[in-house]
């Protein structure tokens, strides 16, 4: 298997999501390993992340691999003019793989086509977020039983919520129905509404979020509003609370419904909500750790057969 880049999860075909899948799975089963002794991962994150970040590395070291790399782009060359063509072809004499967060929609696309080693999008501006898609698929796997013929409902910031486009993208495989629940000045952009009509995919929109219009969810995934996406911040004020889950809003939620969050929470989802079975979203950043192994090893050309046939399990 050659290597590759993990750019967007729009180009995967349905097997070959549920191949990354089955590989996640094999990593929680064993996630400490030596497959990747000798290789070298970069992380170049020019925008502030805890998880993402967090989880790459540790899934780097789990797997035996050294870490190189930036959190904050204020300490790079970046400050003194150096462009992000040249910052990628300098670490790629460093590194196998380079993992990169960038503030600017398509910035990993463009790394892919110049660096000579394969690139990992660990989220581009409002745009897409693939390594985030991937472990909310396993989660949605692990607690549904199943990724196909769901109710998943989408609330809060779909305007520039990179997390949501990409689900949509990964769920044109699965018969999904989609609930867009937002204010208007967060609505789903067109070119989503428009994809999912190109897809076959059936979805709904409400401004309206209580207990009724969530009763039939199988997933609910929360987003913040995020403040850093506004250029108006009075326009972020006037949002930003729009939607908050609380625990008596779950009254009427199907037992098999998971709530999910892709984290950082501001106050979308209340304290008391997090003792409430139906809550999900640590679990489902914990699950981040086993996604991401998986991707290091998709990007490297390591096999599904090579991680069950691994010998290097600790």
């Amino acid at each position: 298997m050659k290597e590759q880049d993990f750019v967007t999860i729009a180009d995967l075909s349905k097997e070959e999501i549920m191949y990354l899948l089955e590989m996640a799975k094999e990593f929680e089963l064993h996630p400490n390993r030596e497959i990747l002794k000798g290789r070298v991962v970069a992380t170049l994150f020019f925008e502030p992340s805890t998880r993402t970040r967090l989880s790459f590395e540790t899934a780097a070291n789990r797997l035996g691999a050294r870490v190189i790399g930036f959190s904050d782009a204020k300490v790079t060359s970046a400050t003194k003019g150096e462009t992000l063509k040249d910052t990628i072809l300098m670490v790629s004499n460093y590194a196998d793989v380079i993992v990169m967060r960038h503030h600017i929609e398509g910035a990993a696309q463009y790394a892919s086509e110049i660096a000579p080693v394969p690139i990992v999008n660990a989220g581009d501006g409002a745009h897409m977020h693939p390594s985030q898609c991937l472990l909310d698929l396993y989660s949605i796997y692990k607690t549904q039983g199943t990724l196909d013929n769901l109710n998943i409902y989408l609330v809060g910031d779909l305007k520039y919520g990179r997390t949501v486009h990409s689900l949509i993208t990964a769920m044109r495989h699965f018969n999904p129905t989609f609930h867009f629940v937002a204010p208007k000045e967060l609505a789903m952009p067109d070119e989503y509404k428009t994809y999912c009509k190109d897809h076959g995919i059936t979805f709904e929109e409400h401004t309206d979020f209580n207990e009724e219009v969530i009763k039939d969810a199988d997933i609910l995934y929360m987003t913040r509003v995020q403040k850093e996406r506004f250029s108006d911040l009075m326009e972020y004020e006037r949002v930003k609370n729009v939607y908050i889950l609380k625990r008596d809003m779950l009254c009427k939620a199907k037992d098999n419904m998971r709530i999910l969050h892709p984290l950082p929470r501001v106050n979308e989802i209340a304290y008391d909500v997090d003792d409430d079975p139906h809550a999900y979203y640590i679990q489902q950043a914990g699950n981040g750790l086993f996604a991401r192994e998986a991707i290091f090893c998709h990007t490297l050309g390591i096999t599904l057969e090579d991680v069950r046939n691994d010998k290097t399990i600790i």
